[in-house]
């Protein structure tokens, strides 16, 4: 019988300035740190990160992510913590920074301490990094021994972060119950390396749920650069819910798709990770059997929020059947997510790309102006 595994962080703080507070939960964790960061996210939350370990007597090292979560990005940064005798990584920013952060941690044996700056992705509460290369290709998850010691969500930076970024972050979320779902139905593995608990089946329902609740109330309020409870709940349930619900329920098609999109050259590459995840996430629909009013229902909520939901919508318009072939064979490779949960070719899996294209298309045709 398959073991049952559920893996989480060993602290999870959310609130309208939380940031103040961050020298008293790491300040156990040793006097020495690291604060990684883009150039942008410095002036958003990185030089706050700073100031508040100064006050807390709690030393940093500042240094500059460039952009891309590469192997050769996370060796650079742990040459760079090692020679600072840095015990605590503190990553600030985006999925790929802090999928970078978790990497550094790894490999200097330290504590890891997650900021997100926006809740754009499920990626802060897990216990793995999606490694690319610096030309932003996907190469491979990377796993390890534990999850963040400390992630800290404070939601007045995030509702000043552009809407988009929240709305991929909900696309993202939203592929958590529909991935779960299926790798429980197959009886596949889950990326926390057993079957699905009852607790992780729980809280991926429960995310899908608390979306399609407050979503669009949320959506709304990061417009106007507000904190509310609408705001809490989904930040809550893009960050928390979903990176339980993915890594302790399993990951399926739609992050497989995701992947297979970066085998492409072109501009998709400007999309956010959650805007390929949501045509994914179409994409799996169309894989399996679901009624008409049941796709429409995700297909309705995506446009709802600026999402993509057509090949046009991810600048694949013109893409040739040939180039659709590309992204069915990587998304099927050898160790993809997709096998957790279908046992599909290249060829159906391009079907169900131009199956769900042709499904948006219809639905914009008889209910968009």
């Amino acid at each position: 019988m398959s073991l049952r595994v559920f893996i989480s962080p060993s602290k999870y703080v959310q609130g309208k300035n939380a940031l103040e507070n961050i020298g008293e939960y790491i300040k156990d964790m040793g006097s020495k740190t690291i604060v990684i960061a883009d150039e942008m996210v410095w002036n958003i939350a990185g030089n706050k990160v700073v100031e508040q370990l100064k006050t807390a007597n709690i030393s940093s090292e500042k240094v500059i992510f460039n952009g891309e979560a590469s192997n050769e990005e996370i060796k650079r940064i742990s040459d760079i913590a090692t020679k600072a005798q840095a015990t605590v990584v503190i990553g600030v920013g985006g999925g790929k920074t802090l999928d970078t952060a978790k990497g550094v941690s790894d490999e200097v044996n330290g504590y890891t301490v997650i900021v997100p700056t926006a809740a754009s992705t499920d990626a802060p509460t897990s216990a793995l990094s999606v490694v690319y290369s610096d030309q932003g290709i996907f190469e491979s998850y990377r796993f390890y021994k534990k999850n963040p010691d400390l992630v800290l969500v404070d939601t007045k930076i995030i509702a000043e972060a552009p809407p988009r970024l929240l709305a991929s972050g909900i696309a993202d979320a939203l592929a958590t119950w529909i991935e779960a779902r299926s790798v429980i139905a197959y009886g596949g593995q889950t990326m926390a390396g057993g079957i699905t608990t009852i607790a992780g089946e729980a809280i991926a329902e429960k995310s899908e749920q608390i979306l399609f609740k407050y979503g669009h109330l949320a959506y709304e309020s990061v417009k106007a650069k507000v904190v509310t409870p609408a705001l809490e709940a989904i930040v809550e349930a893009n960050t928390l819910l979903s990176g339980l619900g993915f890594e302790s329920g399993g990951l399926a098609a739609a992050h497989a798709i995701h992947n297979g999109f970066t085998a492409l050259e072109g501009e998709i590459h400007h999309l956010s990770h959650g805007e390929k995840v949501a045509f994914g996430t179409l994409v799996q629909l169309a894989l399996e059997k679901h009624s008409l009013e049941e796709i429409e229902r995700y297909i309705a909520f995506y446009i709802s929020l600026d999402l993509p939901v057509t090949l046009e919508d991810i600048k694949l318009k013109d893409a040739s059947r040939e180039e659709i072939m590309k992204v069915a064979e990587a998304a099927t490779s050898q160790g993809e997510t997709i096998h957790n949960a279908f046992n599909v070719s290249p060829d159906e899996v391009a079907d169900a790309i131009f199956a769900a294209d042709q499904y948006a298309k219809a639905y914009k045709e008889k209910n968009v102006l």
